[in-house]
């Protein structure tokens, strides 16, 4: 029997709208019994799409955009309600407002707050056993007795449970459930997760923290949306002055905390600190936790049960009941910017999360990024200053080492200076890290004989020799091979030549040179789970390691009170390129990683090898003038209207006939509509002009003054012809060029 065959004469069904987590721009109508209980926006419902079975979220608005309403003989039934929390008001707005600013499919943004929705269905419910009253007539074996006395205490326990404790088998449990001496009640298999203890007193507060807690404190007290910018040197205790502010907002009954932060992987030690600071650790998000673990934290999430969440940006769209407070550490961090999927920057969609829910937010950095300091300087943000490091210690000596003057050795990469001080500081017995943000062996395998270089055979981009793992591997797609022990092109043997340093091939000299020392890499190769990475952290501190070599993992944040000497091999690695924002990062990363040494009352040093030493970041870096340079790299921007002073949004064209994403390309250049302040410039093919298959076109759209620019971009897409088997993807606000 179907639904439409309950309606009597006189009944009419009730459309509701239907909100896919797919990549559709609209809900879609479906039908309800007029009879049945109302669906309210927010609720979870079961649907088919295409005769599949399919979970969407009763949206606000009828029809969508397209403005069609279909006759309701076309229409499906809803299935019935999913058993999940209904999708609160706040949600759906920020859901609404993403898309349309990303200028991404609506239901693509609503499948991020559903992520695995398979296993976000309802808890699943487990039989637990309590005393009953039991019979005069029941004869107690010794058994039975035992299983009595155990559940006398009136904790409700399973079978599995009693039988071990009691080391019975579960004959004795069922047959004194039947005879009614055990009663049963199903409970939910995930435990609620513990709440944090806001009666534990934190450390005692600089004069520098104190001050800017209190303004913290004092809007969470008072309540309503600002922002605000925690601008403090590494090692002022930036991660305590928040922390005053998310104990303040736990007072308030109900209350959540969101916490974002770069790397989930990368967070043990906060997540000590926490512990310490609150008795209990945060919910933790990200995307490497299991189902279960998932659906456990959705639900106490959605139900209020987690007051705080620590998470990676994937975070911000989980469904919290009562959000009150928001931080985002390491603002400036690049990992904030989402590149797949919908491309969001995360820092920004926070700021937009805490308008909405009208909470404070604190954005807090080392190195505060320009579009943050930008929104300060405007009076938009409130701007937090911490220029001490907390207790005793001091901010690392600056050196840096001139490559042409005091080369290596050929075919080594630490300099003579650097050598001298790593052994210097073995001595003393205190602890070396090494940088290098370059993952592997090689970055380049080529054939001495013919010139043949190794190239993924799906991207443009050269395979990275892996000698860990003994494999060449592609950083774009995850393509891996052996290593070919001749040249694939003229067959020749031993041929084959690493060319420039990785982190595993700097691993290699340092064993060379100091062979008893400690030594371990640090790198998402060698660090794949937080596991992991707790341990390798927990070591570090502990002082079971000399030496540390890593890539960017290792300016996270990390406090090694033993740690006094960072050398960065490279330090003019992250300039190359045409990146708009090089000089920025590649500052922001050298700050980070040199804010390791010396976080204790040992003091630290820091030395720089690089063959532009009176580069303005190398000369930023030595004078610890980090003002001046951000000032300067500002007026460049502000002088062609680069982003923050202008708009960017790119356009990527990719598919795998390349004549056909160089047409889409030069028909949407064709058809771009003269606006003033507005340039239009490309197609032209992507510096990774082949990813995975497919090649890769750019547009660029640079907006000078204020222009609505989703609405151009949108009326521009939509009255462009579609070539076949070409997707275009819009990045508004890029920060990748490639």
């Amino acid at each position: 029997m179907t639904q439409a065959s309950l309606l009597t004469d006189d009944q009419e069904p009730i459309r509701v709208s239907v909100l896919l987590p797919m990549p559709f721009d609209m809900p879609f109508d479906y039908l309800v019994l007029p009879d049945s209980p109302p669906l309210l926006p927010g609720t979870f419902v079961r649907v088919k799409v295409s005769n599949r079975p399919a979970i969407g979220v009763v949206w606000d608005s009828l029809s969508g955009k397209s403005g069609k309403i279909l006759p309701l003989e076309k229409l499906k039934y809803v299935d019935d309600v999913a058993p999940l929390p209904a999708m609160n008001e706040e949600l759906r707005r920020f859901v609404d407002w993403v898309a349309r600013y990303t200028l991404s499919p609506v239901g693509s943004v609503l499948r991020m707050c559903m992520p695995a929705v398979a296993s976000l269905v309802e808890v699943p419910e487990r039989t637990h056993f309590l005393l009953g009253v039991v019979p005069e007539s029941l004869r107690l074996t010794p058994a039975r007795q035992m299983v009595i006395d155990l559940l006398s205490d009136s904790v409700p326990r399973t079978a599995s449970e009693v039988a071990r404790l009691c080391g019975v088998t579960s004959a004795v449990i069922k047959g004194l459930s039947k005879a009614g001496a055990l009663t049963s009640v199903q409970i939910a298999v995930d435990a609620p997760f513990p709440q944090p203890d806001v009666t534990i007193t934190g450390p005692k507060l600089s004069n520098e923290q104190e001050t800017a807690s209190h303004a913290i404190r004092t809007k969470v007290q008072e309540g309503g949306f600002e922002t605000f910018l925690l601008d403090g040197v590494t090692g002022s205790g930036k991660t305590e002055v928040y922390f005053e502010g998310l104990a303040e907002a736990l007072k308030q009954d109900g209350a959540q905390v969101l916490v974002l932060v770069p790397e989930i992987a990368l967070t043990s030690q906060w997540l000590e600190r926490f512990e310490d600071r609150f008795g209990v650790e945060p919910v933790v998000w990200h995307s490497d936790i299991g189902a279960a673990a998932r659906r456990r934290a959705w639900h106490a999430i959605a139900n209020g049960g987690a007051r705080v969440v620590v998470g990676a940006r994937s975070a911000l769209f989980l469904p919290f009941n009562n959000l009150a407070f928001i931080t985002v550490d390491e603002e400036h961090d690049p990992s904030f910017k989402q590149e797949e999927g919908v491309l969001y920057h995360a820092r920004d969609m926070a700021v937009v999360r805490a308008k909405l829910v009208n909470c404070p937010l604190v954005l807090a950095s080392a190195t505060p990024s320009l579009e943050t300091r930008l929104n300060a300087e405007a009076g938009k943000y409130t701007k937090l200053i911490l220029r001490e490091r907390h207790g005793r210690a001091v901010l690392p000596e600056m050196h840096a080492v001139d490559m042409r003057t005091d080369a290596p050795a050929s075919g080594q990469w630490l300099s003579p200076v650097l050598v001298e001080k790593i052994k210097q500081t073995l001595t003393t017995g205190e602890q070396v890290m090494l940088f290098l943000n370059r993952r592997g062996y090689a970055p380049l395998t080529l054939c001495r004989t013919c010139g043949y270089r190794i190239e993924c055979p799906n991207c443009s981009t050269w395979l990275v020799e892996h000698r860990f793992k003994r494999d060449i591997q592609c950083h774009q797609c995850g393509y891996v091979a052996a290593i070919p022990s001749n040249c694939p092109e003229c067959k020749d043997e031993d041929s084959l030549v690493a060319c420039g340093p990785g982190v595993e091939r700097l691993f290699e000299e340092v064993n060379y040179l100091f062979a008893d020392a400690r030594t371990a890499v640090m790198t998402s190769d060698t660090m794949t789970s937080p596991r992991d990475t707790a341990r390798m952290v927990q070591q570090i501190a502990d002082g079971a390691l000399d030496i540390v070599i890593g890539t960017q993992i290792v300016t996270k944040g990390y406090h090694f009170p033993n740690l006094t000497l960072v050398g960065v091999i490279d330090a003019d690695l992250g300039l190359r390129g045409g990146d708009l924002r090089a000089g920025e990062r590649t500052y922001q990363q050298l700050v980070q990683v040199s804010g390791r040494a010396g976080r204790a009352e040992k003091p630290g040093q820091v030395f720089l090898q690089t063959y532009e030493p009176d580069h303005p970041v190398v000369q930023a870096l030595l004078s610890g003038d980090g003002e001046a340079f951000m000032d300067a790299e500002g007026r460049a921007r502000a002088r062609y209207h680069m982003p923050p002073y202008g708009q960017m949004v790119g356009i990527i064209l990719s598919g795998t006939d390349l004549a056909a994403v160089m047409e889409q390309g030069r028909v949407l250049a064709q058809a771009a509509p003269g606006v003033e302040d507005v340039a239009f410039m490309g197609p032209a093919p992507a510096p990774l002009a082949r990813v995975r298959g497919r090649f890769r076109a750019r547009l660029l759209v640079h907006t000078k003054g204020k222009v609505a620019v989703q609405r151009l971009i949108s009326e521009w897409l939509a009255s462009t012809k579609a070539v076949k088997g070409v997707r275009i993807r819009v990045d508004v606000d890029p920060h990748s060029f490639l």
